[in-house]
């Protein structure tokens, strides 16, 4: 059975700067993916290229065996797939379920319905549906913008630092909320700043360095990798430290 999502040897950038080479990546159904990288390293670029977000000049994207190169995000999420932006993830002047029905425009009915599914996994926002986006935390905000993306049932969630600026009893909050997703069966793809606690939730990850794929291993085996830190983070090892708390 083919990956539910297979990136193969991807270039992409903004306008005739590339800042992704050659890059393959797969996600399996039901996986939790991450990649992380130093500063710079292409992470959030080919995540935006996956999407539709940013031209592809060279490679092939498939998602369910169906070649999607350079499709709009529209498409992308007819197909089951979803996006969740590091940054300007929810509408501010808009309430939990105003954003929540954003995120439901596809659906021609049972919103209501979804709505309360959907917030299942998020009981800190469940009791507050009428208040505005915008008196949220930032942990709140994140953990809405993650709701909103599942509102249509994806298959995939691609997730583009979902944990960047948040305490750490919130980020712990929102590596829990990924994995109850992920065993609700949907693909989690994700670039993220704190690889510490994301490898360790991770079935598997990559590493990008300069825009190109530099090591690929089991999640818990990357962590207890003390050459990847070293090599590619710039770390004695992982366990002692962060990675950058940005990307390309």
């Amino acid at each position: 059975m083919s990956p539910l999502l297979e990136v193969e040897e991807v270039t992409a950038g903004y306008g005739s700067v590339m800042i992704v080479h050659e890059v393959s990546v797969r996600l399996e159904a039901g996986e939790l993916v991450t990649i992380i990288g130093p500063n710079g390293a292409g992470k959030s670029t080919l995540l935006k290229a996956i999407f539709g977000l940013l031209p592809i000049s060279a490679g092939r994207v498939r998602l369910g065996g169906d070649v999607v190169t350079d499709e709009a995000p529209s498409r992308m999420v007819r197909l089951g797939a979803s996006f969740v932006p590091q940054t300007e993830n929810v509408f501010p002047s808009l309430t939990i379920r105003e954003n929540l029905e954003m995120g439901a425009y596809q659906l021609s009915g049972g919103v209501g319905e979804r709505i309360g599914e959907v917030l299942e996994l998020f009981p800190e926002l469940r009791e507050r549906t009428g208040e505005q986006a915008a008196r949220l935390s930032g942990g709140q905000r994140q953990a809405l913008a993650i709701a909103r993306s599942l509102m249509l049932d994806p298959k995939m969630l691609l997730l583009d630092e979902p944990t960047a600026a948040l305490s750490p009893v919130r980020r712990g909050q929102i590596f829990e909320r990924l994995m109850s997703i992920r065993e609700r069966g949907v693909a989690l793809l994700m670039v993220e700043q704190n690889a510490r606690e994301a490898l360790a939730i991770s079935d598997r990850a990559y590493v990008l360095v300069d825009g190109r794929n530099a090591h690929e291993q089991p999640g818990p085996e990357m962590l207890a990798n003390p050459e990847v830190g070293r090599l590619f983070l710039g770390l004695d090892s992982i366990e002692d430290g962060e990675t950058d708390s940005g990307g390309a």
